[in-house]
C-alpha cells in the first residue's frame, strides 16, 4: 500500500504541475525522483529546520511552517533535474502538495492513524526526550459540541463513527446520557464542566439591569472573560496542570489555547502546545485545502437540500456561514486534534479539554439528523481515532472520555410555522411607538464572533451610533437562545412582578399566551412567587400545584426544578418564553432562524452524553446538570492512582 500510495502521490505531483504557475515538472521520472526526495529531506531536513526556527515559528503562530514547506520543495527542485519551484511556486508548491496528498489518501483510504501519530512524534522528538515520565494517568476530555446521546447512537448505527462503535463494542467504554441545566447551551454547560459553577447564566444572551441594561453574551471576548471570574474559584477541572484548547473557559488551567474567555491574552498564542501542529510538514497547506473543500461540500449541501426540498431547512445561510463552518469544521478541529496528540505525547498536562464545534455549527443549520451532519461526525471520529492512537506514542497513560455540552433539537423556525418573530410578536403587544430592541440574529455560537467581528465592525462604522442609541431609548429588550425567550423591561431597574407587568402593559401576558407557537411563559407573581403560565394552565413553582392543565408536563420531568433554579438568577428575564414543543415530532420552534437549536426546554437539546471507560463504573450515577458532570470528572481526576 505504502508503494502504491507513493506511486499515485508523484502521478498527482506531475498532473497537478501542468496547470499551476511556479512548478514545472518535465517528465513523469522527474516527479517520480522528486518525489523521493521530498520525503528524504521532511525525514532528514525538517527536525533541524524545526530547532533552530522556533522562535520564527512562535512569531508567525505557526503559519511560518508554510514557508518552511515551500523552502524544502524548492530545494528538492535545485537538486533534481527537470523540476523548477519558483515565484508563485513558493505559494502554490506547497498547496499542491497538500491537495494531493488529500485526494490520494482519500481515493486509497490511507489516512493511517498511527502513521499520522508517529509523524507528529517525531517532530516532537527532542522534547519528549527531555520530558519526564509521570505513573500517574492523565485525562483527556474530548468534547462534541451539541450532539444529543440520541443522534450519537443514530451516528453509530449508520457507520459514521466506527472509531466510536469499536469502543463500545468491545466492551471499553460506555454510553451514558446527562441531563443539561436550563439553558441548555455551551455558555452555560461548560461554566458547569469546566469550573463547577454556572449560577446567574439563564441563557447564551442576557440583559444586565444593574448595568445599565448591557447585553452580555457567552461568547463576546470581554463578556466571557468577566464571567469567567464570577464563576472560577481557582479549583476548575484543569487547574492543577491542565491545558484547554478551543473552548469557552479556562477551567482556571493556565495553558490555553483559541479560549474565548482569554483570547485578549496574546500570551496563548506562543503556548508550547502549538509545537504538534507545526512538527508536521506542510501543515498549514494540508489546512487551506481542506478549508477550500469544506466550502465545495457546503456547496454540495445547499444544492443537494434545494434539490430534494429538505423540510424543515434554511432557505438562506448567507456568505458568512462559509467562513464559520469552515472555521468550526477544519481549522479548529485540525488545531485541537494536533495540540491534544502533542500534549499525549509529551505525557506532562494532568488534564486536557477541547471542544469539537464543527456538529453543532452544521446542525444549526441543516438540522440534526440531516446527512451533512453524519459527515461531519465522521471527520470528528477519525479525529478522536488518531488521538487514541497517540497514546502508543506518549511518556504516560491516558484516560479519554468523549462527552458533549448539550443537543440539539429539530424543528421548523417560529417565524416559519406562525409568520412573525418573537420581537414582532411582543412589539404588536406594546404600546404606539414604544422603542423595542431585539437580538434574535442566528445564535453565533462560540467562535462565530471571531468570523464575523470584521464585517461586523464595518457595519458598525457605517450605521455610526444609530445601533447604540436605540439600544439605550429601547423600553423592550428581545432575545434568544434557541426556543428559549427572554422579554426585560428596561426602565425598571429591577425584575417587573406580573402584576407590575399587567398594570403597566395590560395586553402583554394575555398575547403571548394566545400565540400557536408559545409553549409558556415564567413570571413572578409579588404574591404567589414563581409561577408558569400557558394557555390552559399554571404551575406555581412555589409549592408545585397546578391549576388546569399542567403547562410542563411535556418538558420533562425536572423542568420545574430547572425553571425554579433559573428563577434564583440575578438576570433572569421580566417574562421567560418557551416555545411549543411537539412531543410526537420531537420538535420546538426556536426563536432564532436556526432549524437545530438549544438553549431552552424539550426533546434531545437538554441530553447530551458521556462516552467513558467502562472502569469508572458510573451506570447508577444519575447526572443531572453541568456542576454535577464537574464533581464527576474531579472525583475521577483526584482519584486516579493507576492505569488498568
Amino acid at each position: 500500500m505504502r508503494v502504491a500510495q507513493f506511486f499515485f502521490f508523484a502521478v498527482g505531483i506531475y498532473l497537478v504541475s501542468l496547470f499551476i504557475p511556479g512548478l514545472q515538472i518535465n517528465n513523469f521520472f522527474s516527479a517520480l525522483l522528486y518525489s523521493c526526495l521530498i520525503l528524504i529531506l521532511i525525514f532528514v531536513l525538517w527536525p533541524i529546520l524545526l530547532r533552530y526556527t522556533k522562535g520564527f515559528l512562535f512569531l508567525t503562530f505557526g503559519l511560518g511552517s508554510f514557508f518552511l514547506s515551500a523552502f524544502i520543495l524548492w530545494l528538492a527542485s535545485v537538486i533534481i533535474p527537470g523540476v523548477t519551484v519558483n515565484g508563485w511556486g513558493w505559494i502554490t508548491a506547497p498547496l499542491a502538495v497538500a491537495f494531493v496528498f488529500v485526494i490520494v489518501t482519500g481515493i486509497l483510504n490511507v489516512d493511517d492513524d498511527e502513521v499520522y501519530a508517529r509523524s507528529i512524534h517525531y517532530g516532537l522528538k527532542r522534547k519528549t526526550s527531555k520530558s519526564s515520565t509521570k505513573e500517574k494517568p492523565g485525562f483527556v476530555f474530548l468534547e462534541i459540541d451539541g450532539l444529543s446521546e440520541r443522534v450519537l447512537r443514530e451516528a453509530i448505527k449508520k457507520g459514521a463513527m466506527p472509531t466510536l462503535a469499536g469502543l463500545v463494542a468491545d466492551g471499553s467504554y460506555k454510553i451514558k446520557e446527562w441531563e443539561t441545566d436550563l439553558s441548555s447551551q455551551t455558555g452555560a454547560s461548560q461554566a458547569g464542566i469546566l469550573h463547577g459553577c454556572n449560577k446567574d447564566i439563564p441563557a447564551f444572551r442576557w440583559v444586565d439591569k444593574s448595568n445599565n441594561n448591557k447585553i452580555v453574551s457567552s461568547n463576546g471576548i470581554g463578556d466571557a472573560q468577566a464571567i469567567e471570574k464570577l464563576i472560577s474559584n481557582g479549583k476548575g477541572l484543569l487547574s492543577v496542570n491542565g491545558g484547554a484548547v478551543t473552548d469557552l473557559f479556562t477551567g482556571d488551567s493556565k495553558d490555553n489555547i483559541l479560549v474565548y474567555s482569554v483570547l485578549k491574552d496574546i500570551k496563548q498564542l506562543y503556548s508550547e502546545s502549538w509545537s504538534a501542529f507545526y512538527s508536521r510538514p506542510f501543515n498549514v497547506a494540508h489546512i487551506i485545502v481542506l478549508t477550500f473543500l469544506d466550502v465545495l461540500v457546503e456547496m454540495r449541501s445547499r444544492y443537494r437540500q434545494w434539490r430534494d426540498d429538505v423540510q424543515p431547512r434554511l432557505k438562506h445561510r448567507g456568505l458568512k456561514y462559509f467562513a464559520a463552518r469552515a472555521g468550526a469544521n477544519v481549522i479548529l478541529r485540525e488545531l485541537s486534534t494536533y495540540t491534544v496528540i502533542g500534549d499525549i505525547i509529551l505525557g506532562q498536562k494532568d488534564a486536557v479539554y477541547t471542544t469539537y464545534f464543527g456538529y453543532d455549527e452544521v446542525a444549526h443549520h441543516c438540522g440534526v439528523s440531516d446527512n451533512e451532519c453524519f459527515y461531519i461526525l465522521s471527520k470528528i471520529d477519525k479525529r478522536i481515532s488518531r488521538i487514541i492512537a497517540s497514546k502508543e506514542y506518549g511518556k504516560r497513560p491516558y484516560y479519554i472520555s468523549i462527552l458533549s455540552d448539550h443537543g440539539q433539537t429539530n424543528g421548523a423556525t417560529f417565524k416559519q410555522r406562525y409568520g412573525s418573530s418573537l420581537h414582532e410578536v411582543v412589539k404588536k403587544l406594546l404600546p404606539e411607538n414604544e422603542e423595542i430592541y431585539q437580538d434574535l440574529d442566528s445564535n453565533q455560537d462560540h467562535f462565530g464572533q471571531m468570523i464575523n467581528a470584521p464585517s461586523d465592525s464595518i457595519k458598525r462604522k457605517i450605521k455610526g451610533r444609530s445601533e447604540e442609541k436605540k439600544k439605550k431609548e429601547a423600553r423592550a429588550i428581545v432575545l434568544a437562545s434557541g426556543n428559549l425567550g427572554l422579554i426585560y423591561f428596561t426602565i425598571w431597574p429591577r425584575r417587573l412582578t406580573l402584576e407590575e407587568i399587567d398594570q403597566v402593559y395590560p395586553n402583554m401576558i394575555k398575547g403571548l399566551l394566545s400565540e400557536d407557537g408559545v409553549g409558556f411563559l415564567m413570571v413572578n407573581s409579588q404574591n404567589q412567587g414563581s409561577i408558569v403560565l400557558s394557555g390552559k394552565g399554571r404551575y406555581f413553582l412555589k409549592d408545585d400545584k397546578v391549576e388546569g392543565e399542567n403547562p410542563l408536563a411535556t418538558f420533562g420531568e425536572h423542568a420545574a426544578m430547572h425553571l425554579r433554579r433559573t428563577n434564583s438568577f440575578n438576570h433572569v428575564p421580566d417574562i421567560l418564553v418557551m416555545s411549543m414543543f411537539d412531543t410526537e415530532k420531537n420538535e420546538v420552534a426556536a426563536f432564532e432562524e436556526l432549524v437545530g437549536s438549544h438553549g431552552g426546554l424539550g426533546g434531545d437539546q437538554s441530553k447530551p452524553f458521556i462516552m467513558y471507560p467502562s472502569e469508572w463504573n458510573l451506570d447508577n450515577e444519575e447526572i443531572i446538570g453541568a456542576e454535577r458532570v464537574y464533581q464527576v470528572f474531579m472525583k475521577k481526576i483526584n482519584g486516579a492512582t493507576n492505569f488498568q
